[in-house]
């Protein structure tokens, strides 16, 4: 009989856009070493989405949101595994980028939204496009 319980993963992704840019952060030591990401982890037990996404946002950048607005699901299902990517808006955002996780990411950058990199974190890829298209759902 089959597992009918599904496991899968729940990442959390913050776009944080100022000027017409967008914050990425150049990977290291990790899956998708030397391509650009958003700022983003993995949903902890028992822990609030927007939780994640304040939490994320500042252990990696020290960015501070005031409000984070919901901007699309992706049921990502390429690369072997399964992940529900889901994807917010940072608002009100206060506080200087700072490189917190040096052992995990190189640089964080900031790039116009019409001239990103080619060389994005696959992952995020398809919730950059949604974002930049005001998609809120893609089933990969």
């Amino acid at each position: 009989m089959p597992d009918l319980h599904q496991a899968f993963y729940i990442g959390i992704n913050v776009f944080v856009v100022k000027n017409d840019q967008l914050l990425l952060g150049k990977r290291k030591n990790a899956h998708g070493a030397g391509t650009w990401g958003l700022p983003g982890g993995h949903l902890e037990s028992g822990e609030g989405m927007k939780e994640a996404a304040a939490r994320e946002l500042m252990e990696e950048t020290g960015l501070q949101a005031q409000s984070f607005d919901f901007s699309s699901l992706v049921n990502d299902r390429s690369g072997g595994g399964h992940y529900l990517q889901v994807g917010f808006v940072a608002k009100d955002v206060s506080g200087d980028v700072t490189l917190k996780e040096p052992d995990r990411c190189e640089a964080w950058q900031w790039f116009a939204l019409d001239h990103l990199p080619s060389d994005l974190f696959p992952p995020h890829k398809q919730q950059i496009e949604n974002f930049l298209r005001k998609m809120n759902f893609a089933d990969t």
